[in-house]
């Protein structure tokens, strides 16, 4: 006889959460972290799902599965947040997005938590390197030039096989001329990018119970054997290829012709997005000034 009585508990408990999340975000309330006492609970909506959620500010790291429902981290929270931000104007529930087939957009490997609501309401593409829809960064087809109001890339550039600059100068050939790029990658506050595999020109990779060994022979013939890899997510083309700087990052963006960017690190506690850090924060970069 008590189930239900916990069950209604649980879904008022809930309901509570969700509204005090809700008057925060209607009052455009982003919340200031400085403020809340150590260990105290935040109430947040997951963006991508409507879900009520809460959970301390140490527990809302960038990596760490803190949605209930979807199992979003602050990073594919962050996502969405910004490209409703950025391309309508304001933050919204992915939900509550209005159909706007009109505004077209495209994701590199993005997480299904987000790629399918976007898919839902814009005209957006979600692609892949191994596997179809396959767009491979670095050697994009020339149809996809200027087609895109948003281009999303999280935690994808590392992986790119050098020279890392082409993946740039392609992203900025896929947006409209007002397109902007909603961007993250693992980053450093030191002054150059550390690339792993300066010289990658032929290369493979060899598994021997467990241990893998990249070989490479250099433009000019020389063999090279690397050892302890970094994978993220297993490998393959997860492979990171190198470790970018915040300096480095906005030079690149720079060269391949974007207008400007910005470093997207504001937290936005009524949607669970807390970076506690300077590195390794979403950064926005705009094809033209306005």
């Amino acid at each position: 006889m008590s189930r239900p009585l916990v069950s209604a508990r649980k879904l008022a408990y809930r309901q509570m959460l969700r509204l005090k999340a809700w008057r925060r975000w209607r009052e455009g309330d982003g919340g200031d972290p400085s403020s809340i006492p150590p260990g105290a609970s935040i109430p947040f909506l997951c963006n991508l799902c409507a879900t009520p959620n809460e959970g301390t500010l140490d527990a809302l790291s960038r990596e760490a599965l803190t949605c209930t429902h979807c199992g979003s981290n602050v990073r594919f929270r962050a996502m969405a947040y910004l490209v409703t931000r950025e391309v309508l104007g304001r933050p919204l529930l992915l939900p509550d997005v209005p159909l706007r087939k009109d505004i077209a957009g495209i994701g590199l490997s993005d997480a299904e938590a987000y790629a399918r609501p976007l898919a839902e309401k814009f005209s957006y593409e979600n692609t892949f390197f191994h596997t179809e829809p396959r767009l491979d960064i670095a050697d994009i087809d020339a149809t996809r030039d200027g087609r895109y109001d948003f281009l999303i890339a999280s935690d994808v550039f590392e992986h790119v096989a050098p020279p890392v600059a082409r993946a740039f100068a392609n992203a900025r050939r896929l947006l409209k001329p007002d397109g902007k790029l909603i961007f993250t990658v693992p980053f450093t506050l030191e002054n150059d990018t550390i690339e792993h595999y300066p010289e990658l020109f032929d290369w493979s990779m060899a598994d021997q119970d467990g241990n893998w060994t990249l070989i490479n022979r250099t433009r000019d013939g020389r063999e090279q054997i690397f050892t302890d890899l970094v994978f993220h997510g297993g490998p393959g083309s997860t492979l990171e290829m190198r470790l970018f700087s915040r300096a480095a990052l906005e030079r690149e963006f720079h060269e391949a012709g974007f207008a400007r960017v910005r470093i997207a690190a504001e937290p936005y506690l009524p949607f669970g997005i807390h970076w506690p850090e300077p590195w390794s924060v979403p950064m926005v970069a705009y094809a033209d000034d306005n």
